[in-house]
């Protein structure tokens, strides 16, 4: 589909562009992971060529520092480089080859070997808060890709140009590198959001955004003929957990970096922690006094867009006025708005749970005082799901019963740091219980892939009828498990 598109797409456009991405996938899903992983690896070479103009366009739009932007395009790019080496390898294939065993402890055996296979077309749906990481060509576009899926993205209306113009990279890229024409289109509007949830050839769909916005196409996904999975990122308040003895020897320390941490982006990141427990012991002025000064060095810009101001002020106010809750540092209601402290006692969070369920997405947070660090694993279990969980310890205190709470609450669980740093890697997990996610996955790291992927297994197939993944030769040269043994990919040199 052309990227010079009309304000609103319509339902006959999405149509033609899903039709057009079925049949590239059904070109992609056949070719070796090498030919994949080149359009990947081309895709991050016109993001750091583009480098310079995409940045401007994204500072023109969003309102973004410059160094914020291009640390955001170097991840992409780097993420696209990562998950190329994951396709090299075949590890998100999972091939599995066990072969015929008339000796197996439960019986005779036949020969049964499984691989992973992609969905099909996955429809994404870009973030107003990321323009580039969780944008275009982020994680969920990246990870579709590297499946071995076609993407038909609904660019976000707050960075409409850079949508479109990324778009025009993209498509020139994998039309350089060989790829079919259809494997990547933008959609924009309303009408698109809806019909592309509805296609019945999208298999899967990728949302990171606001909870109401997330739910609803959720259910749409759920209420089709065919339900589809849908990866939504819906909301967060990342609580941070300060235990007695790490507060007595580095309260102030810890509040100034809690003060960074967020108003980071002025706290426009999914991760932003949005509650801070503390040790009550008496020490409120001073608590307000460091996170003050701290708090006076931030750096302040406009909100994303209006509307994202509007949601923030209205969330920060529903908080304010919960009972028992305080104001700490008063912000403002300027169009830059000033960071928002507000503070409650424990006992008084028990009684109204509720201040712990709103996430204020802006320069706004949290304070809970509390008397005793037994408190805390009951105070955790009262929170929603969450994508990070951060607990600052000394070695003198003992946070078993309160990280096996936030175990079963978070995705990620940090341990004396900040949660608004999400590295992209093997291991990363970027995901949680509801609301924090729709599903238990990640949209960051190289499992990421994993979401577009499904299994399928062959018994007793003849050597010709099987994918390349699995035939006897391994003539693609990836890693599998053959009999219950790991057999690592082939060189460099030796990928076919």
């Amino acid at each position: 589909m052309n990227t010079a598109l009309s304000p609103a797409t319509t339902a006959a456009e999405v149509d033609r562009a899903a039709r057009a991405a079925h049949e590239a996938y059904l070109i992609s899903a056949a070719q070796t992971p090498a030919t994949r992983a080149s359009w990947l690896t081309a895709l991050a070479e016109a993001l750091r060529a583009h480098g310079d103009e995409l940045v401007g366009l994204a500072a023109e739009e969003t309102h973004l520092a410059e160094p914020r932007l291009r640390g955001e395009l170097k991840r992409s790019a780097f993420q696209l480089d990562l998950f190329a080496e994951e396709v090299r390898t075949g590890v998100a294939l999972d091939a599995v080859v066990d072969h015929a065993d008339p000796d197996w402890g439960m019986g005779p055996r036949p020969d049964i070997r499984r691989v992973n296979v992609p969905l099909g077309v996955v429809g994404v749906f870009g973030a107003s808060n990321f323009p580039f990481a969780f944008s275009v060509m982020g994680g969920d576009s990246a990870s579709a890709l590297a499946a071995g899926c076609a993407v038909l993205h609904k660019i976000h209306g707050g960075h409409k140009r850079l949508a479109l113009r990324t778009a025009e990279v993209v498509v020139e890229a994998l039309a350089q590198a060989g790829a079919p024409d259809g494997l990547f289109a933008v959609l924009d509007g309303r009408e698109a959001a809806t019909a592309l949830v509805d296609h019945p050839l999208v298999k899967a769909v990728g949302f990171t955004g606001s909870t109401a916005g997330g739910r609803a196409l959720f259910d749409r996904a759920s209420a089709r003929p065919e339900p589809i999975p849908f990866y939504g990122e819906l909301g967060s308040i990342n609580p941070v957990f300060v235990l007695p003895q790490a507060w007595r020897h580095r309260a102030e320390e810890i509040l100034t970096g809690y003060a960074g941490s967020f108003t980071m982006g002025m706290g426009q990141f999914c991760t932003k922690p949005g509650v801070l427990f503390v040790p009550d012991e008496g020490g409120t002025e001073q608590v307000r006094s460091t996170l003050s000064a701290a708090l006076a060095e931030a750096p302040l810009a406009q909100l994303l867009t209006p509307g994202l101001r509007e949601s923030f002020g209205q969330a920060r106010d529903e908080v304010a006025a919960l009972e028992g809750v305080e104001t700490l540092v008063p912000g403002s209601d300027d169009e830059v708005p000033a960071p928002t402290v507000l503070a409650v006692d424990a006992e008084q969070v028990r009684k109204t749970p509720e201040v712990l369920h709103h996430e204020m997405f802006g320069p706004a947070t949290v304070l809970v005082r509390y008397r005793d660090a037994a408190e805390l694993p009951e105070l955790a279990e009262l929170m929603e799901g969450q994508l990070t969980a951060t607990v600052h310890v000394d070695e003198q205190d003992d946070s078993t019963a309160l990280v096996d709470t936030l175990t079963g609450k978070a995705g990620r669980v940090l341990f004396n740091g900040w949660p608004t740093g999400v590295t992209v890697s093997y291991a990363q997990h970027h995901g949680g219980p509801y609301p924090a996610t729709t599903t238990n996955t990640t949209s960051v790291g190289t499992a990421a892939i994993g979401r577009f992927l499904r299994p399928v297994s062959y018994q007793d197939a003849p050597d010709a009828a099987l994918p390349p993944a699995l035939q006897e030769a391994n003539p693609w040269g990836i890693a599998r498990r053959v009999d219950g043994r790991f057999e690592p990919a082939a060189t460099e040199g030796d990928h076919r």
